[in-house]
């Protein structure tokens, strides 16, 4: 198949471009080209701004294409675009929505695609459904050929995935526990949450392409392991070989006093604070033999010896860290005032 990718080497796309590589499909990366170094040999790549619409459509003049996948699109101007680039131009759009898009607060923890839309805490989650609405009234009165894919916590060797942490990643978080300190767990950490690692979506996503039975649906991508939040950071501790010193915080409290740049509303209230095991059968009809594979424990110790050998993965926090001990201070404070 002749596939394009918008993006193609983020943390989910980047595993993506390495399978559909390795398979032999041709394959096209349109994106600015800022990690070229990390693009598999006999890929095309199109450097391009995705927003100057005569510059693509220079650089795809004769071009059709068996599937277009949209991993950058945010906002529904950006999906319009889409729309006016490709139509007759691809047998498929795929389009990377997000499970956050899921009614928020959860009203079912068992969540499936016909699971209603709606996140009154995350702009970012709003500007999804707005995509995935238009681009379904397209499909529905134009016959645009969409496949709207959901993922939700998918990460890579890239970065542990926690719950909380400041702007420069989730180092600071690991460097909490190798230093004994406690770590600031959302809730009483026992919600329930999956974690997907990003080869495992990849084999989902990759059997969506060219697939007709997917066209005009949506699809979520996940991991069937499910985990609590003290299981989460519990394995990485037990990865660590240090012992696991949570500090468990009320999620709203968390919002009150988190600076406004850590977007605890969006990410905990809107996302992760609430309990939710993903149901991924209707993935299963339509991709059959599709399994994810790597278990979370997997995970982390590949993400500890990519991050350990890789020192731009080892950004310091210090603000992070610092209200990070104000924030148990304070409650400890709280506790003796009594």
């Amino acid at each position: 198949m002749r596939i394009l990718i918008i993006g193609g080497t983020g943390t989910i796309s980047s595993a993506i471009t390495r399978q559909l590589a390795a398979s032999g499909h041709d394959l096209w990366l349109l994106n600015r080209g800022t990690r070229k170094s990390e693009v598999p040999a006999g890929v095309h790549q199109v450097t391009v701004d995705i927003n100057d619409e005569a510059a693509v459509l220079r650089a795809i003049d004769g071009l059709q294409f068996d599937s277009v996948c949209e991993f950058i699109g945010f906002v529904p101007a950006q999906v319009e675009r889409d729309i006016r680039l490709f139509r007759g131009r691809t047998r498929q759009y795929v389009y990377i929505s997000s499970a956050s898009a899921y009614h928020k607060p959860a009203r079912n923890y068992i969540v499936n695609e016909s699971t209603s839309l709606v996140n009154p805490y995350w702009q970012y989650s709003r500007d999804k459904i707005a995509c995935e609405r238009l681009l379904m009234d397209c499909y529905r009165e134009t016959g645009f050929p969409v496949t709207i894919v959901r993922p939700s916590h998918t990460y890579c060797e890239r970065s542990i995935p926690v719950g909380l942490h400041g702007t420069k990643g989730s180092w600071q978080v690991i460097k909490r526990m190798l230093a004994g300190k406690p770590v600031i767990v959302h809730g009483d950490g026992s919600s329930l949450w999956t974690m997907t690692w990003n080869e495992d979506f990849a084999r989902g996503f990759i059997g969506l392409l060219g697939n007709p039975h997917a066209i005009g649906e949506a699809f979520q991508i996940m991991s069937d392991e499910i985990l609590t939040w003290d299981q989460i950071y519990g394995t990485v501790t037990a990865c660590l070989g240090v012992p696991y010193r949570p500090y468990h915080i009320s999620s709203d409290f968390l919002r009150a006093v988190a600076p406004s740049h850590y977007d605890v509303t969006g990410n905990l209230i809107g996302d992760k604070a609430a309990s939710v095991v993903f149901d991924c059968s209707k993935l299963k009809r339509v991709v059959p033999g599709f399994q994810a594979t790597v278990r979370f424990e997997e995970g982390v110790r590949r993400c500890l010896a990519y991050i350990q050998a890789h020192a731009e993965c080892q950004q310091d926090d210090e603000e992070f860290d610092g209200w990070c001990d104000r924030v148990i201070d304070v409650l400890e404070e709280a506790k003796h005032s009594f």
